[in-house]
């Protein structure tokens, strides 16, 4: 991991497109800011593995063709 020190209103660029800007800072809270291209996601890290939790959990639910015909009688 790299550790990078910077102060409100300085960045952090990562590659040529991303851009991780220090907003405020107050006590112990950091606020950022993060441009980057709509293709790129960006979550926090709570909600991605919330995100990746239920991919796993829809990817072991899936069921082969013949069930689904069963359940709908085909």
């Amino acid at each position: 991991m790299l550790a990078l020190s910077r102060k409100t209103n300085e960045s952090i660029m990562i590659g040529s497109d991303i851009e991780i800007s220090i907003l405020e800072i107050r006590g112990d809270q950091v606020k950022i800011g993060i441009k980057a291209p709509k293709n790129v996601p960006v979550f926090r890290k709570e909600i991605f593995l919330q995100i990746e939790e239920e991919n796993k959990n829809a990817i072991a639910q899936e069921q082969s063709p013949e069930t689904i015909k069963e359940l709908f009688k085909l």
